[in-house]
């Protein structure tokens, strides 16, 4: 990866989240509550789910401050992510756990982590970012394929949502 690389990813990151939030803001409860084509699922369960992973995300980048291991929240820890099993049985806990909140708390909720998360990532040394071998627990990955990964799971979302990315 470039020494650009940070620098590009964050834009990147930034720039999502402002289209989201844009789309996110204008919403009432009415409209977040309604179910999607296709889906059994609303916006607001698609937020929802987006935030409890932007979770997981987060215990990653305070890890890399730190220098330690993650510590994920408790809700997630009980279940293999290296299956597709455990992540739609993980899917599935969120959507149980958020469905009946409101709009507004949901929103907040992933909204403030968006902004933290950008935060903390801007505070990780570049080369800590870029370099496979820093982080044992990535396993030969380097921590930017996080945030690279939190960028494409909320394309892939907003895509279902009409959010577009130019």
């Amino acid at each position: 990866m470039s020494p650009l690389m940070k620098r590009h990813i964050l834009a990147a990151l930034r720039e999502q989240f402002e289209q989201w939030d844009a789309v996110l803001a204008r919403l009432s409860d009415g409209e977040a509550a309604a179910p999607l084509p296709s889906s059994s699922w609303t916006i607001k369960d698609v937020v929802a789910h987006l935030w409890a992973w932007q979770q997981r995300t987060i215990a990653r980048m305070e890890a890399a401050l730190a220098d330690r291991e993650p510590v994920f929240p408790p809700w997630s820890t009980d279940i293999d992510l290296a299956t597709e099993d455990g992540t739609d049985r993980l899917n599935a806990r969120i959507y149980a756990t958020h469905r009946d909140h409101s709009w507004s708390p949901v929103y907040q909720q992933w909204r403030e982590g968006f902004l933290y998360l950008l935060d903390i990532s801007e505070q990780v040394n570049e080369q800590n970012l870029l370099d496979p071998s820093r982080y044992s627990w990535l396993a030969g990955r380097p921590l930017a394929l996080i945030l690279l990964t939190t960028y494409d799971h909320h394309q892939e979302h907003g895509e279902a949502l009409g959010i577009g990315y130019s």
